[in-house]
């Protein structure tokens, strides 16, 4: 059994954690076999995305005061919970992939993101975003696009001028022969 000292380390720990996190789920889960357990904590890993299963006590007291608060009334049953300190959207597509590919082992609770409780509908609607880094590309696709048009469009001048005087300087050499 754990000693006070190391029950109240777990709480300021999950704590700090909460506090930290821009999103966040809880899951439940049934007749989870180690291999499906070690598939989704290493999908989530390589997601940045911080898992574990954790008792719904100590998650109702580590939630106090922060955003996850408004979730505590669904810790019920077994929990597992997965926080991701960055992209909300990463957070989605792994949690919603793994749980439509097993949806007799997972059930989403409750999710919060950017401090607000989410629902299944909406959180599945989060997960069909493109990723931090997608939206970054895009963006700085369309503010390329936009200079190399520009840079066509004022090289044009001078080159179509470089063809006329090419085609008059041919013409006057045909004529001149």
């Amino acid at each position: 059994m754990k000693s006070r000292e190391e029950k109240q380390k777990d709480l300021d720990t999950l704590t700090a954690e909460f506090k930290e996190a821009s999103a966040g789920t809880f899951i439940s889960f049934q007749r989870l076999t180690v291999a499906k357990d070690q598939e989704i904590r290493k999908q989530l890993r390589d997601a940045g995305i911080k898992y574990a299963v954790v008792k719904n006590t100590l998650a109702r007291r580590a939630a106090v005061g922060t955003p996850f608060e408004q979730a505590a009334e669904h810790l019920k049953g077994t929990t597992a919970l997965a926080l991701s300190k960055n992209d909300p959207v990463n957070l989605s597509k792994t949690i919603s992939k793994f749980a439509k590919e097993n949806p007799d082992i997972f059930t989403f609770k409750v999710g919060i993101v950017e401090g607000k409780v989410v629902a299944l509908e909406d959180f599945e609607a989060i997960a069909n975003l493109p990723s931090k880094e997608e939206l970054i590309s895009k963006m700085m696709f369309i503010i390329n696009s936009q200079a190399q048009r520009l840079v066509t469009v004022l090289s044009a001048v001078p080159r179509n001028l470089a063809v006329v005087v090419k085609q008059i300087g041919e013409k006057k050499g045909g004529e001149a022969a």
